[in-house]
């Protein structure tokens, strides 16, 4: 049974998710410690967390980060903001995928059982497994990507995208495919939340000495050549 945990200071908001997931056999953790989100995730040890923005002493922005200092479970933002900012900033916290309030519980239970999907599929990988093109390693057991000894842990988004580009080095792939391979439901994602995955993952590549490694076809999506 996977766990979830709700980090929501709305109470009635928080019951009526928590119902709804418990519903589909989900085991649910909540947390009303808002100064100690972090703590509670470490005995939880969940794997998935919805994590509200607005919440009193810290936000969510700053316990994404704490999160992801120490694991890299899926999170789910949960908010009533809505400028495109803000997607932009909980992506680049760390976060996996953004839900606006008030939303359709169908639309958030696709969305978790999405991520549940792909996210445990990866980390089935056999730790002798790797992608190796020139002096290029990704290594599917950690999703680690090495360049010439160099190397940089990557985010399950970042690792899906360049997975898969380099499953397909030569041809393009499209961005409707590198969004139904990161969200499944891509009618619900901003086309810009897959644009800040790319250019986050471009400069960790960058970092390790490698530029141009992903190349944009415009109006097409992206390739490595």
């Amino acid at each position: 049974m996977f766990k979830i945990m709700i980090v929501e200071d709305d109470a009635k908001i928080r019951n009526i998710v928590k119902d709804t997931l418990s519903k589909w056999q989900y085991e649910v953790v909540e947390t009303e410690r808002f100064e100690q989100v972090l703590d509670d995730f470490k005995r939880a040890d969940p794997h998935l967390v919805l994590l509200d923005i607005n919440l009193p002493v810290f936000d969510g922005f700053y316990w994404c980060q704490q999160i992801r200092s120490i694991s890299k479970v899926p999170i789910i933002f949960l908010s009533s903001r809505n400028q495109n900012m803000d997607i932009i900033m909980a992506i680049n916290m760390g976060g996996d995928d953004f839900v606006q309030k008030p939303f359709d519980l169908d639309i958030l239970l696709a969305k978790i059982n999405a991520l549940l999907r792909r996210n445990y599929t990866y980390q089935d990988n056999e730790d002798s497994k790797r992608l190796v093109y020139r002096d290029i390693i990704l290594y599917l057991s950690n999703s680690t990507f090495e360049y010439k000894g160099k190397k940089t842990e990557l985010t399950r988004n970042e690792f899906i995208i360049l997975q898969l580009l380099m499953r397909n080095v030569g041809e393009i792939v499209s961005r409707e495919d590198l969004m139904q391979a990161l969200w499944n439901d891509e009618q619900f994602v901003d086309d810009n939340t897959l644009t800040v995955n790319v250019n986050r993952l471009r400069r960790k590549i960058t970092d390790l000495g490698l530029n141009d490694f992903i190349v944009t076809r415009k109006g097409l999506g992206y390739i490595v050549e």
